[in-house]
């Protein structure tokens, strides 16, 4: 009777240990990364001079390792992403919640989670031959490899995020909030508004972060579609010119430099940088979510 009971235990002490290490060695290997990022690109700090490391020139073979460009580069389009997936990820969320019947949610939410699986290149090819012509010829520019371009492609990358998260923290709103707003005479639209997202404003927050993470990190299909050009830009204008962005940066020059050279340490540095960028917008979207969670529950009970 005592092997019958202590069976199940052991069996259930040994799957706690086996979660325990897969859990402790995600962080391990995140460790690791920060540390082989450091190792590699804090060099530039001290081989580089630091006016010319954060000056306006990206010209690698010259000598000149200006970051700002990209740095610039890289705000700009994930700034017009965020302009393009915020309203139509955050308006599709609340229809699929909210307004849809069941079919159109049956088919609607599949949809939006291929969307989502579909590879970075893939997207980036039809940029090219879609996109990039389209918005040549509407705004009659020289060329459609612009940051608008990108801006416009990275957004669609985002919105399956900001969708599929949105619409979970929509869900979790009780449905007597509802209720009762419609039972003080108000109607769909103004419940929607007023009542169902400022419940879920921190869930809702959190999808926007983590869609505009996805934007930051894209690299295949921003590097395809914004002419790569390391160029500072200066006003609003940049929108419809080529810039080049951190991401496309890396992925375009590592294959070909020297391994411990100035610029291969440079090119670490700029790991580093989306590093903690993407360190703190994860961040950022846990405290919100656990925030979210603890509210949800403190209702519920």
């Amino acid at each position: 009777m005592d092997e019958l009971i202590s069976r199940p235990v052991w069996k259930e002490t040994l799957v706690t240990r086996i979660i325990q290490i897969c859990g402790y060695s995600s962080i391990l290997f995140v460790l690791l990364i920060l540390y082989f990022l450091i190792s590699e690109g804090l060099p530039a700090l001290w081989t580089t001079d630091i006016t010319s490391l954060f000056g306006t020139r990206w010209y690698p073979t010259e000598a000149f390792f200006g970051i700002l460009p990209l740095i610039y580069g890289s705000v700009i389009v994930t700034l017009g992403a965020g302009l393009v997936s915020v309203p139509l990820g955050i308006g599709t969320a609340v229809y699929i919640s909210e307004v849809a019947p069941g079919f159109a949610k049956e088919i609607l939410k599949p949809l939006v989670e291929i969307l989502a699986g579909l590879p970075s290149v893939v997207l980036g090819f039809l940029g090219i031959l879609v996109l990039s012509p389209f918005m040549r010829r509407l705004l009659d520019m020289p060329t459609g490899l612009t940051a608008l371009t990108g801006a416009i492609l990275l957004g669609m990358i985002a919105i399956p995020t900001i969708v599929s998260v949105g619409e979970d923290a929509l869900n979790t709103v009780p449905k007597s909030y509802r209720e009762a707003s419609m039972a003080l005479g108000a109607t769909r639209w103004q419940t929607i508004w007023g009542i169902t997202l400022p419940a879920a404003r921190s869930g809702v927050i959190t999808a926007v972060l983590l869609g505009l993470g996805r934007a930051i990190g894209e690299t295949m299909a921003v590097m395809m579609v914004t002419g790569n050009a390391p160029v500072l830009p200066h006003n609003l204008q940049a929108f419809f010119m080529p810039v080049r962005t951190m991401t496309a940066t890396i992925a375009s020059e590592m294959g070909e430099v020297a391994a411990g050279s100035v610029h291969y340490s440079v090119l670490f540095l700029i790991g580093i940088i989306l590093f903690i960028i993407s360190l703190i917008v994860n961040v950022l979207a846990f405290a919100l979510s656990s925030r979210r969670i603890t509210r949800s529950e403190r209702l519920l009970s």
